[in-house]
């Protein structure tokens, strides 16, 4: 019999990024890391078969972090998951909210919840995580701290809720993309599909511009366009993008052609099937 395959996730148990990891990947083992680079290299060693990692924040925006690393990762992206935040308040056993004084978690999950916090007149504490902030709160047992943290986190560490679903924005919502050591292509079998790439263009005048153009003219719908400096170097901009459609696809590899003439290296991260939540947000001409 096999061992069970595993996930791994960043951050404490009850974390958000555990829960999407639960949610996509029942029959896996959820892992633990502290840090984006312990989970990369997890997955690259084989320790973990896949990774559950977090890009962006409908409200925080992107997580820098995942841009840095995936260039030189050697990892590709095989699934993506969006996923709705919701935050609850939450202390120990026998707590009541009246009691309470303060509140921690991540800088992200306390901003989120401003609102909310403002409201009950709690002084927030930044934590490094939402569910390290519960594990902590849980342990001291002192029932005038409360965490920001996922309902898993309450369950896990044993905390009551104490108000439910505190974020300020109902659009809240996390997108994931899914880690592996191999290469695994989504068909191109005409369902819809996101191809995940980075780029460098030749230091030539409008070379970006014309680096785009291809897909413009050929009817590719670009649904991201994120540049971040390589290195330090204010000159070497790096450019990483998710466009609509499959490399197979004539309207794509006319596209990338007119790419690859403009730019000094491209690299294809994932081709992976588009998560249904893309569908709620697709305009109409």
């Amino acid at each position: 019999m096999s061992a069970t395959k595993k996930i791994v996730f960043q951050g404490e148990p009850g974390s958000n990024s555990h829960l999407a990891s639960r949610e996509v990947y029942p029959d896996y083992e959820a892992m633990p890391a502290p840090t984006f680079e312990d989970a990369f290299a997890a997955i690259s060693s084989g320790e973990a078969d896949l990774g559950m990692i977090p890009v962006e924040n409908s409200v925080a925006g992107r997580v820098a972090d995942i841009h840095h690393l995936m260039p030189d990762a050697g990892l590709h992206i095989v699934a993506e998951h969006f996923m709705p935040v919701r935050h609850q308040l939450m202390g120990p056993r026998g707590a009541v909210l009246a009691d309470i004084k303060t509140v921690e978690s991540h800088v992200h999950a306390l901003g989120q919840c401003r609102k909310a916090i403002r409201r009950l007149g709690l002084k927030p504490i930044v934590a490094a995580d939402t569910a390290g902030s519960a594990r902590e709160v849980a342990e001291t047992g002192d029932k005038t701290r409360a965490a920001i943290a996922s309902r898993l986190a309450a369950e896990i560490y044993g905390l009551d809720i104490l108000a439910q679903d505190i974020e300020d924005e109902d659009h809240n919502t996390t997108r994931f993309i899914v880690l592996s050591r191999e290469a695994r292509w989504a068909k191109n079998n005409g369902g819809p599909v996101i191809t995940t790439f980075l780029f460098r263009v030749r230091n030539v005048p409008a070379a970006l511009y014309k680096a785009l153009g291809g897909f413009a003219t050929n009817g590719v719908n670009m649904t991201k366009l994120e540049s971040y400096m390589i290195e330090g170097n204010f000159f070497a901009t790096q450019f990483y993008a998710d466009v609509e459609g499959h490399p197979d696809e004539r309207k794509l590899v006319f596209a990338f052609e007119e790419l690859a003439f403009y730019s000094k290296e491209m690299k294809i991260l994932g081709v992976y099937p588009a998560h249904s939540f893309r569908a709620s947000f697709q305009e109409t001409v």
